[in-house]
């Protein structure tokens, strides 16, 4: 079995809890109010900067398993996520979920407004408990002694 060093899962689970925060306080607003608009726009940022954060981590634990880092820095997004399924770091339903994700996040990324942040809006109740499940799945993975 390949050792992993310690991964620091401390800001993405900070991240986290930010965007739990901002959208219980979203649900709380009214959509005429500017705080809605704040708390919706701490959402998406929150919601794009946990996927980069989850694509970086799943990145560092992928290095023992591939022949070299090298190899795992050419690896894009997506595959380094079905890498982490073929090495059962996290199970496939989380890494289909994050490839949807994903690909709500480009398919909107040049639509900043309201559009894309009412898709994303949806998306976040499951998006929440995955990111969540993603930290767990990091936690369970063995350290260097």
């Amino acid at each position: 079995m390949n050792n992993i060093t310690h991964l620091d899962t401390t800001y993405l689970e900070r991240c986290i809890a930010t965007l739990e925060k901002a959208y219980s306080l979203l649900q709380k607003s009214k959509q005429e109010e500017i705080d809605y608009d704040l708390y919706r726009s701490a959402c998406v940022k929150e919601y794009e900067i946990i996927i980069e954060q989850c694509g970086k981590l799943l990145r560092k634990a992928l290095k023992p398993f591939l022949h070299s880092s090298q190899a795992v820095d050419k690896l894009y997004f997506k595959d380094i996520f079905r890498q982490c399924v073929l090495k059962s770091i996290i199970p496939l339903g989380l890494c289909e979920h994050f490839l949807e994700y994903r690909d709500n996040r480009n398919n909107t990324a040049h639509d900043y407004g309201v559009n894309f942040a009412e898709e994303t809006l949806i998306l976040l109740p499951r998006f929440i408990e995955d990111a969540k499940s993603l930290v767990e799945c990091l936690k369970q993975l063995p350290n260097d002694t």
